[in-house]
Parts: structure tokens; sequence; C-alpha cells
């Protein structure tokens, strides 16, 4: 399975692609930042995401994307930000018919690193050692785009893996009515 996570930002979108054979062996296939200009209007700035990361779906043919949950104890402004962003992306993926995942960032901190209250830190050097990179990507937001997409590779497998379960009882619970 081949998941493009996006840390979504309006100033820095990050981008990571994680191939992954099972749960436990992931690799990284590319990662990077999409920068807009600050300046720029806001819905030039909207555009250059859009365009960027079509680029990067037909480019890396993810099998699903995940994009951070917007969840901000910052300001408003931010969270618009953020929330327009992460709006380009779901409707990238739901254009090109690719699932899309949305996961918190306590939920990414504690996939990766086993605690929900990790700091970026902690985040990163776990990635860097799950992935078997050489150095910590850079910035951050490329770090986090890839802890999305090891984050659900690992909840991905897990919940697929109980669906059947659960599909497999419904299945036997039926035979013996």
């Amino acid at each position: 399975m081949r998941v493009l996570g996006i840390d979504p930002g309006l100033t820095r979108c990050g981008l990571g692609v994680v191939d992954g054979k099972g749960s436990q062996i992931l690799s990284m296939v590319d990662v990077g930042v999409i920068r807009t200009t600050v300046d720029a209007p806001l819905e030039m700035r909207l555009l250059e995401l859009e365009t960027e990361i079509s680029q990067w779906i037909i480019r890396v043919q993810p099998d699903v994307i995940a994009v951070e949950r917007v969840f901000s104890q910052l300001n408003v402004k931010t969270a618009m930000a953020t929330g327009q962003a992460a709006g380009v992306a779901l409707l990238l993926a739901a254009k090109a018919g690719i699932p899309v995942v949305m996961h918190t960032p306590s939920e990414v901190k504690a996939a990766v690193s086993g605690s929900g209250r990790a700091d970026k830190k902690q985040v990163a050097m776990m990635v860097q050692k799950i992935l078997r990179l050489d150095s910590i990507p850079k910035p951050v937001d490329s770090t986090d785009a890839l802890a999305l997409a090891i984050c659900h590779h690992w909840r991905g497998v897990g919940d697929s893996k109980l669906q059947s379960a659960l599909k497999q009882e419904r299945i036997r619970l039926a035979s013996r009515a």
C-alpha cells in the first residue's frame, strides 16, 4: 500500500509518501514541502496548492491519502488557513477517486512514538528510525507528513483486520441462525 501523507498548511504544506509491505516494513518514497507566497492573494495560494498536490498525486499514484485533521488551539486565522489547505487536498483526492483518511495530531504522535503527547522532535526521531533514514527530513512539515503516512499504515492495517474479523463473526452468527 502506498500512502501520501499531507500535513496541510497555507504557507508550508508537507507531503510524504510511504510504501508498505505488510504493516511492519515501511519505506519512504518521497518527501517535500509546498511553499506559497505569504503576500499573494488567498485564491492564488490555494491554486498553487492545487497545482502542486495534483502533480504529486499523478506522480506517486497513492492508494490512499492521509490528511491531518484540522485541530488548533492557535488562533482562528491559523485554523482557517489550515482548513482551507486541507480542503484542497480532500477535493483533489475525491476528484482522483482516492480514499481519504484523516488522523488527529495526537493519533499520529501515538502511532509513531507511542505517546499522544510526544513533541515534534520525538516524532521526527521516530520517523527517521522507522523509515531507516540517514537524517530527519526538513522542515518539520515534511516529517509530519511522513508521520501521517506511517500512522495510516499502522492504523489502517489494524482497522482492516478488525473489520475483517467483525465480518467473519457476522457470517458465523448468521449461519447459526
